[in-house]
């Protein structure tokens, strides 16, 4: 499991249904936008792992300016999209392969336990829409962005 998190002051995604009129899925202000990626090998301890070490990043600033405090500390959001290209291999070739990236049976239940997971610790959540094709604006504060996997 791979995640791309990314500390946001706001975000949003949007689902292409027609070109004319995109249907805003998922918004947030302060938070964490997060793109998720699977691979065959995952399992729901991998998601639970990973809600875990989310939920409890300390990467928002205290009163010191340093970062310590984690988004229920000020009241931070969640946007999580699926992200399959996370195990995009661009090793030969200019074509990447996705071959390592899970198949759509069980990715989307691992995508749906993995928020499941992030709601049921008390964070606010919106999501994309797993296989949609998406537009996801955001604006990265600080920039902090961080790589997760497990």
């Amino acid at each position: 499991m791979r995640v791309l998190l990314q500390r946001v002051s706001r975000a949003e995604v949007r689902i292409r249904e027609t070109a004319a009129a995109p249907r805003v899925s998922g918004r947030i202000e302060r938070g964490y936008v997060l793109l998720v990626g699977f691979t065959a090998t995952d399992t729901d301890d991998h998601c639970t792992w990973m809600a875990e070490k989310v939920t409890g990043l300390r990467l928002f600033a205290d009163a010191e300016d340093k970062m310590n405090l984690a988004l229920a500390d000020v009241a931070g959001s969640v946007l999580v999209v699926s992200q399959f290209t996370l195990y995009g291999d661009s090793r030969k070739g200019r074509r990447p392969s996705f071959i390592d990236a899970a198949r759509p049976e069980l990715a989307i239940p691992l995508y749906e336990r993995f928020i499941a997971l992030l709601r049921s610790g008390g964070l606010h959540v919106e999501t994309g829409e797993f296989g949609a094709m998406m537009d996801v604006e955001l604006v990265n504060d600080g920039p902090v962005t961080l790589w997760l996997e497990r």
